[in-house]
């Protein structure tokens, strides 16, 4: 019967402990996607924004309904993409470590994305109601930044990291907010991109 050396008894002990407190089902592919379907809603959301007729409209942020109900529906169906897409890797991933997607630490990060999530997107809507249609994108980053950061403790360690770089680019967007949509272009699509790749080269190709 081979016998496994004390440091690979170490090592196996410290896997088993980092999994029952992290979520480490999360994949960096699901990452690579959601950034690529925010840079596909950030363009459909420019051509609504920027084509001939609707210039006329945002300036001065009159008559904007139609477009803001447009860009609700195309930044509510990259969520749904995005989730639906983590979930999957999620679950596959899951299963090649033969651990399950549900269980106490899911439940804690859920928790703990949910509470910054919920008062971020009430916040939004308020800002909506009111016409301030030029800070919703800075709030949504900032809000989801921190909800990062509140859960990271259930995730890898890049995560926390990508929670910093969402506010920053948030604040960013709430002081030009003329750049807004690039803000979210880049926070939601290029930095989960980059985020996304670190994390799969180095925790899912092992």
């Amino acid at each position: 019967m081979h016998k496994q050396s004390p440091q690979s008894d170490i090592e196996s002990i410290r896997q088993l402990m980092e999994r029952s407190v992290k979520f480490v089902s999360l994949s960096g592919l699901s990452g690579i996607l959601a950034g690529v379907y925010a840079l596909l809603g950030a363009a459909y959301a420019y051509q609504q924004i920027y084509s001939g007729e609707a210039l006329q409209s945002v300036e001065y942020y009159r008559g904007t309904i139609p477009i803001v109900q447009n860009l609700l529906i195309t930044a509510i169906a990259v969520l749904g993409a995005s989730l639906a897409t983590g979930w999957w890797f999620s679950q596959r991933k899951a299963k090649k470590l033969g651990t399950t997607i549900w269980n106490a630490t899911s439940r804690r990060l859920l928790v703990n994305l949910a509470i910054p999530l919920a008062v971020g997107g009430f916040f939004t809507l308020v800002l909506l109601y009111h016409g301030y249609f030029n800070m919703v994108a800075s709030a949504v980053l900032v809000f989801y930044g921190l909800a990062l950061i509140n859960a990271s403790s259930s995730l890898f360690e890049e995560v926390r990291y990508l929670g910093y770089s969402e506010l920053l680019v948030g604040m960013i967007a709430a002081i030009y907010p003329g750049y807004a949509l690039y803000m979210w272009a880049f926070g939601f699509g290029v930095l989960h991109i980059v985020y996304g790749s670190l994390m799969y080269n180095k925790y899912d190709r092992q």
